[in-house]
């Protein structure tokens, strides 16, 4: 068989996969709330094997190898800030998002939860949270299909467009079908595969390299990239050649955790406040593991394919590809098409997760909590699929371009998460003071300033300022509004003000007793 056949099979093999769990999970959606939340009773490893994936996505198999390639190690800040940014994610806002949405009249969505939180009548930062959630994501979702797109065309030599069509198709039925479970669970199988994947190309190129050690010198003496990419004596350093703003706006990818809609929700699916702890210790471990298998392709990378002319990397532009390459030269057809499928897994994740988000915003935060508060759970399940369904097609327009690069897309739609929701997410959680009209504030302004400061050079207005990435200034006017806004208004009722409390009580006995029922912990604060 030809060495495509039994790519395809291996492929076809994960597809079926996928659209089993989404069967399997479509059984257990009793209700409204498990098609969109799972019933809160997610396992820890389940909940971080599900961030984990959803949030790496392309980037981490595409993007990142590609960045590294390309211009060394002064592309890891954003690495270190993502690990330093998921780890205080897991440990400040997880247990106690957790805690809050089960008192905040069980929220389970983040535009409901910040309606609850702060008793928002207008229901304006409701509004306002949801249509951030359509706009950002619909970049975000886009990514993921241009993402699909370059794998086929790496893997099966076949067309872009072909690609993004059937990556988004399964993609989109087992979302349709399964919804919030089928989504974790299949995140988790991803997570595993992407794992493994990471691990094993790094060690089997160095493995059948005739001179290992030529890897961490290679780029530093030679062209390589087909020529493309002049030597780098500093390819190794994080510091040389690296401006102070390149290093700060690369650490600043760690602030979008705290806003990232697809991976808090994670936290309010949690069977308990307490699973926070075991989430970030299996979370955390498996984004530093696969970071460092995918810097190790990176490293190896130059002076594999540079040593090799019969061989080389299909994307000529932004290298996004060596990952994929490197598998299909390395392993026998079937081995290597279970072993890309990691990047598939990784595509397929993150889609899945963002298109239910967005489905949530459409149908439980626009059309239940706005035009049809009484719609039956049958509508609302009804609704939410076809949302989904919406959402692809609109992302699928977007995506045409198959020169888009992943990360590109990705660094926009990150941001403007991170600016728009992050600092509301924690005012919320740890500021008693903070009211409504601040954070509607905070969270309209951060949006605003994100989507301009970098929004606009993809359209080629004009650059962004001081080479800033936009994360930065986002999140800084975002407090400065959120403060100057919530100071100058009336101070929140002692109903908003007693659940704040109670949720900081709540979270004290979780913490002590792990195993303590947090519905019914939760209902006793209540009552007392």
């Amino acid at each position: 068989m030809s060495e495509h056949t039994w790519f395809l099979i291996a492929m076809v093999a994960y597809l079926i996969a996928m659209l089993a769990i989404g069967l399997f999970s479509f059984r257990k959606n009793d209700e409204y709330e498990d098609y969109m939340l799972g019933g809160r009773g997610l396992h820890p490893f389940v909940a971080a094997m599900s961030a984990g994936a959803s949030d790496m996505s392309g980037w981490l198999l595409l993007g990142l190898p590609g960045a590294l390639y390309m211009s060394g190690f002064s592309e890891l800040w954003i690495a270190i800030g993502l690990l330093i940014g998921a780890a205080v994610n897991w440990k400040i806002t997880a247990p106690r998002l957790r805690a809050y949405t089960e008192m905040a009249n069980n929220s389970i969505t983040v535009p409901s939860f910040f309606e609850n939180r702060f008793q928002d009548r207008s229901r304006v930062l409701r509004v306002a949270a949801s249509l951030v959630i359509l706009v950002f994501f619909t970049f975000y979702v886009a990514s993921g299909m241009v993402a699909g797109g370059k794998y086929f065309q790496s893997t099966f030599e076949s067309g872009y467009l072909t690609g993004i069509i059937i990556i988004a198709s399964v993609t989109v039925i087992y979302t349709f079908v399964g919804g919030f479970l089928a989504v974790s669970l299949t995140d988790t199988v991803q997570g595993v595969i992407m794992f493994f994947s990471l691990l094993l190309v790094p060690i089997m190129a160095l493995i059948t390299m005739d001179d290992p050690g030529a890897i961490f010198s290679y780029q530093l003496e030679n062209a390589y990239g087909l020529g493309t990419i002049d030597p780098n004596q500093h390819w190794f350093s994080l510091f040389t050649g690296v401006s102070f703003i390149t290093i700060i706006s690369n650490l600043a990818w760690g602030l979008g955790y705290f806003g990232q809609p697809h991976i808090i929700v994670r936290f309010m699916a949690l069977r308990s406040t307490s699973d926070a702890r075991s989430g970030m210790i299996y979370g955390v471990g498996w984004m530093f593991l696969c970071m460092v298998g995918a810097v190790f392709v990176a490293i190896i990378g130059p002076a594999f394919f540079g040593m090799d002319p019969s061989i080389a990397i299909t994307d000529q532009t932004s290298f996004e590809t060596i990952f994929l390459d490197m598998g299909r030269i390395l392993f026998h057809p079937l081995i290597a098409g279970l072993v890309l499928t990691a990047v598939l897994a990784a595509i397929m994740s993150t889609i899945s997760s963002q298109l239910l988000v967005v489905s949530s915003a459409l149908i439980e935060d626009i059309y239940k909590g706005l035009i049809n508060k009484s719609a039956s759970d049958n509508t609302l399940k009804m609704l939410s699929r076809l949302s989904v369904l919406v959402v692809a097609l609109i992302a699928f327009a977007l995506s045409q371009d198959p020169d888009s690069a992943v990360l590109k897309l990705v660094e926009f739609a990150w941001a403007g998460f991170g600016a728009s929701f992050g600092p509301v997410v924690i005012g919320a959680l740890y500021w008693r003071r903070l009211n409504a009209a601040g954070a509607t504030a905070g969270l309209i302004t951060g949006a605003v300033v994100a989507f301009i400061w970098g929004g606009l050079p993809s359209f080629g207005v004009i650059e962004k300022p001081f080479g800033l990435y936009e994360m930065i200034p986002g999140v800084l006017c975002n407090i400065i509004a959120m403060v100057i806004v919530t100071n100058m208004t009336k101070a929140p009722s002692k109903e908003v003000t007693d659940t704040f409390d109670a949720v900081a009580k709540l979270s004290k006995v979780a913490e002590r007793n792990p195993d303590q029922d947090i519905e019914r912990a939760a209902e006793a604060i209540s009552k007392n």
